[in-house]
């Protein structure tokens, strides 16, 4: 069965002015679109991808070809990053908020070396807050569509929460000032959903 585009949980104005409506619509519309299209068109001459679902091809991506691998990885990695955010905002609570503090100290200090991952991945690629393979909280950053689920990434985990940092996500609003981008997409963040997945990756 292909893979189709999920619909947003939001209108494509909905993140204004942190992200602006032509931005969103572009990059769900078309760069996510073009992401699945490439991997639909890999996987209807593998037989040795049908029926597997998207988790599974990145837990074995170093089998798989580079189209695989960078078209689904941009598949997961913008399904998940549609999720990880809402209009408004809000702030970690409950158990998450205590494993960040006692990870990191502070909620400031987790998103300041969060922005600084971003800001220092060289070229497009993610940054991203896991629970790794000790199930500890970790910040870690993956170039192009690389993610820390891939069986190939440097550090290995569950993401929790994760920011797009290709031009593509950012350029019509902030041009080439990705830090001033890193920094007002806090006001975005879901939290709720990084809790959700925080839970079912600690348990």
């Amino acid at each position: 069965m292909a893979f189709t585009l999920p619909d947003l949980p939001y209108a494509h104005d909905a993140l204004a002015p942190t992200i602006d409506a032509k931005t969103m619509e572009l990059h769900h519309t078309k760069h996510h679109q073009a992401y699945i299209t490439k991997l639909n068109d890999a996987i209807e001459g593998d037989q040795s991808l049908q029926g597997k679902d998207l988790d599974a091809i990145m837990r074995n991506i170093s089998s798989q070809s580079p189209t695989v691998r960078n078209n689904g990885g941009g598949h997961w990695n913008h399904t998940f990053f549609w999720e990880t955010m809402k209009p408004g905002g809000g702030s970690p609570a409950g158990r998450l908020a205590e494993a960040i503090d006692r990870k990191f100290g502070s909620l400031d200090a987790m998103r300041n070396e969060f922005n600084d991952a971003g800001a220092a991945q060289f070229g497009s690629g993610w940054a991203w807050l896991i629970v790794d393979e000790t199930g500890d909280l970790r910040i870690t950053s993956t170039p192009n569509q690389d993610n820390p689920v891939m069986d190939i990434a440097e550090i290995k985990g569950r993401p929790i929460l994760g920011n797009d940092v290709w031009e593509h996500a950012y350029y019509l609003t902030y041009n080439n000032r990705r830090p001033d981008y890193l920094k007002a997409w806090w006001d975005v963040v879901n939290w709720d959903k990084v809790a959700e997945r925080y839970e079912a990756a600690a348990d």
